[in-house]
């Protein structure tokens, strides 16, 4: 298998794990929306928490030249750790909600 649709299984994957989990409070949802050609992942939430609407993304993932790219992660461990258990090398990962400047001085790739 090429590296690649590896990334893009171990993806969905994890992000299908953490929609699994049930929320404590609330009628909350987590959902996983999934689009292989242009390898772009994420996990919203979506529901009701009392009378306050929940309506967002948890989780934003992209490869992008053959990395893979963290846009948004506010899950609470980090799915940056459950990538690297699961097999992608740190140096393919690109922690891309952090700034440019700052990336170099991560364990993760620049970019």
């Amino acid at each position: 298998m090429d590296t690649l649709a590896t990334y893009r299984d171990i993806i969905q994957h994890i992000l299908l794990s953490y929609a699994e989990i049930p929320y404590a409070q609330g009628d909350i949802q987590c959902k996983p929306l999934f689009d292989d050609e242009r390898s772009s992942f994420a996990l919203i939430t979506e529901g009701w928490n009392g009378a306050r609407r929940i309506h967002g993304c948890l989780v934003h993932i992209e490869i992008i030249n053959n990395k893979v790219w963290l846009q948004r992660d506010d899950t609470d461990n980090g799915v940056t750790y459950d990538l690297v258990e699961a097999g992608i090398p740190k140096q393919h990962i690109v922690l891309g909600f952090q700034e440019p400047s700052v990336r170099q001085y991560t364990d993760y790739a620049p970019a």
